[in-house]
Formats: structure tokens, sequence, C-alpha cells
């Protein structure tokens, strides 16, 4: 009977033809593919790079125009601006996946961000689950199988090792003490 991590492994290498070479990359002193082997391509049409924030904490949530829980824009800024100067980095992902609540460009998307006043970059649009994802979701479905996006504002925390630390439910809520709590315990201390 092959176990679970085995399978998943088998399931990652199907995915090579589809995932950066990087994720694969292995170095001394890392026993698995890290966060920092991927990047999204920002709204703006600027690349961000997970690589270049390497050893600081990021937040990657997957968000959307159209939901009932697009107000949560307004907690993700409020981290921002708290852990922001103190290394965090907050990606916005948005994403069509659930319930077509993202159905526009990036006008669409701007007008939204720009009305909770968000700050932190916004990535292109893309998928987040099913055969078509962007890799790092598909990295992060084998990291955490059980803890996947099942709606709009799911929230992974990547630690300053890349690893994924902690993964939050579109109902948690940004400024939860548990997603605090995820945060801060990756902050380098003041």
């Amino acid at each position: 009977m092959t176990s679970r991590r085995a399978f998943l492994g088998l399931s990652l290498v199907g995915c090579a033809s589809v995932l950066p070479a990087a994720a694969f990359a292995q170095s001394p002193g890392m026993s698995r593919a890290t966060a920092y082997a991927f990047s999204f391509q920002g709204l703006d049409g600027k690349e961000i790079r997970l690589a270049d924030h390497a050893g600081k904490p990021i937040l990657i949530v997957n968000v959307a125009s159209l939901c009932g829980y697009t107000p949560q824009y307004t907690g993700l800024q409020q981290l921002q601006e708290r852990y922001g100067p103190r290394g965090l980095l907050i990606i916005g992902v948005p994403s069509n996946d659930f319930g077509g609540q993202e159905p526009g460009g990036a006008e669409e998307i701007n007008h939204t961000t720009h009305r909770y006043g968000v700050s932190f970059p916004i990535a292109a649009k893309v998928p987040v689950r099913g055969a078509t994802a962007h890799p790092f979701y598909r990295w992060a479905a084998i990291e955490k199988p059980f803890d996947l996006p099942r709606w709009n504002f799911h929230k992974y925390v990547v630690g300053r090792d890349g690893q994924l630390a902690g993964s939050f439910a579109t109902a948690i809520e940004p400024m939860d003490a548990r997603v605090i709590a995820a945060i801060a315990k990756e902050l380098k201390p003041d």
C-alpha cells in the first residue's frame, strides 16, 4: 500500500511539465521545493517574484471583486499597514474559480482594489484550483492537501523558510487572532 506522501510525490512528478524547473531544484540545505520557486504576473504587468522576498513572511490570498467576502480587502489592508513595514508581503490573487465572482479584467479589478484602498500587490487573474491552477496553488495543494481554497479569500501564510506556515479558510477574517499569530511568528523581531 502506498503512502499518501508517496502518492502526492508521484502526482508532483506528473506535474513536472507544468511546474517551473526551479520548483524541483534541491540545494544542500533544502529538503523540498519552497514557495520561492514561484512568481505571479502582476496586474500592473510587473513580475512578483516570491524569491525576492525570501526570509520574510508572505500572505497569499485568492480574491474576487463580486464576492460577499470582498470586504476582507479592508482587513488585508490593515495587515499591510501593520506588518508591511516589518517585512510582510501580501499578494492578492484574483480568480474567477468560485461562483464566477471575478468576471472582469484588470480595469474592474483595479476599481475594486482602489475602492478598498489596497496598497499591496495584486496579481493578474489566474485559476487557483484544478489542472490549470497557477503553479503556486498546485504546489500548495501538494503541501497542504486538506487546506485547499474552497472559495474566494482563502489565505496561505508562507513562512520565512519558504514553506507554508498556515492556511486559513475564507470565513476567517484577515485580522483574526489566528492569522495575526501565524504572521507574527514569521516576522523577524523588531
